[in-house]
């Protein structure tokens, strides 16, 4: 079974959708994040209901729930489809122009509206392996948003084909869009009973015959220095300075290990990522990843020894050290029903393509849905570049990942009694 004869709608819908500006904001504590991304969500709520399923609905937090009706009498499992609407925080996502670029030919890609930057095979190696597709960029000015809205393309263009085909027998196929996974705050607010899925895949990855079943196990820590104010004329004695002894705590971090700088493959990190405070009162907010959660214990530990040895250096400063836990590695829990990476595995392999089993130096919406009662590994979409400008995306790997899907749902449906 094939889709040759299908004309596919994923580039166009793709294109379309990276046109609304969906950016999430980490500073906001609204859910979402930002009202902007439900503007995508109402998009595809007009869209689901074109292609003619009846439920597509959103709810107040900015999730959209929509079905792709059984077709098979069998007891299959639900699954459930999952990609974000959100683009990353780090890179400008407002008037988005994607650009087409018809039968890649390797050489370098330079983009019109700023033409220093410049997409090649000699940054991005896995290109070479796209010549002859055709290849959408962004303009220069901003990023493209195939992180993650080549996945939601991809279900859409997947839901269109199976609706045209009633003939294709699977199971009760869910939809979920998420807002807010580029800040982590994707499944927050997800109504687990409302969703009625029993397995999930999310559509998030990036290389064509990826396979992802294994993130990183992910806390947060809130390191404060407080210190002791008086009037600088007069703080001889008295003055305990919260800036100076964080300032020296950061300085103690190592360069050459432990840190994203110079790790890589399976080895965990310890990375600040913000910094600011006054004389009584100095924050430094860490991300702590590893791919073994017990790990995680460790590079806390050693991290607080750190800042107990800065703190004795500035005899008055009190310290608090507050862990909290962000995400856990998914293998843990796909580890205890594996078929649902072997009916991936088959899939892929079904679509004519090589499998890669991969580990993600980061988490995705599944690794909180996997600890939620759904087990979710991610699925490749062809999304390259991510969170910067120079983004782009494969039309035919987007093509190819629709594919997968309907294999996947089809394999579903067969094991099933």
């Amino acid at each position: 079974m094939a889709l040759q004869s299908y004309k596919h709608t994923v580039a166009d819908r793709f294109m379309r959708y990276v046109q609304v500006d969906t950016q999430s904001d980490p500073t906001s504590s609204s859910q979402p994040s930002t009202e902007k991304q439900k503007d995508l969500s109402r998009i595809l709520i007009k869209d689901l209901l074109e292609i003619g399923i009846s439920d597509a609905a959103l709810d107040e937090h900015g999730y959209v729930y929509a079905t792709i009706p059984a077709t098979s009498s069998k007891d299959v499992p639900v699954l459930c489809y999952c990609s974000h609407v959100d683009t990353a925080p780090d890179c400008s996502g407002t008037g988005v122009k994607p650009i087409l670029h018809k039968q890649y030919d390797g050489a370098d890609i330079v983009l019109p509206d700023n033409r220093s930057v410049v997409i090649s095979t000699k940054d991005h190696p896995y290109l070479k392996e796209r010549i002859g597709d055709d290849i959408i960029t962004a303009s220069g000015l901003t990023l493209l948003g195939a992180d993650d809205k080549a996945g939601v393309a991809i279900i859409m263009d997947l839901a269109a084909y199976l609706v045209q085909h009633p003939e294709i027998k699977h199971g009760k196929i869910r939809i979920l869009f998420t807002p807010d996974e580029e800040v982590g705050r994707g499944v927050a607010a997800v109504d687990m009973a409302k969703l009625g899925a029993n397995f999930g895949y999310t559509l998030d990855g990036g290389e064509r015959g990826h396979l992802e079943g294994e993130t990183f196990s992910a806390d947060a820590v809130i390191v404060t220095f407080n210190g002791i104010s008086a009037h600088p004329g007069y703080a001889k004695g008295k003055m305990v300075h919260a800036i100076k002894a964080a300032s020296a705590f950061v300085s103690m971090l190592p360069k050459d290990e432990w840190c994203p700088e110079v790790t890589e493959g399976m080895q965990g990190f310890v990375h600040p990522t913000s910094i600011e405070g006054g004389l009584e009162k100095a924050t430094v907010q860490f991300i702590i990843r590893d791919f073994d959660t017990a790990k995680l214990a460790v590079h806390e530990q050693r991290l607080k020894d750190l800042v107990d040895k800065a703190a004795a250096q500035f005899p008055g400063i009190t310290t608090s050290f507050v862990i909290k836990e962000q995400y856990r590695n998914m293998k843990e829990v796909l580890d205890q029903h594996p078929y649902v990476m072997d009916f991936a595995e088959e899939a892929y392999k079904r679509a004519g393509m090589e499998v890669k089993r991969m580990s993600i130096r980061g988490g995705t919406d599944g690794s909180r849905l996997s600890f939620m009662g759904l087990p979710c590994p991610n699925l490749f979409t062809g999304e390259m570049g991510i969170h910067s400008k120079q983004e782009y995306v494969s039309v035919q790997d987007m093509e190819k990942a629709v594919e997968t899907l309907m294999h996947l749902a089809c394999i579903w449906e067969e094991k099933a009694k």
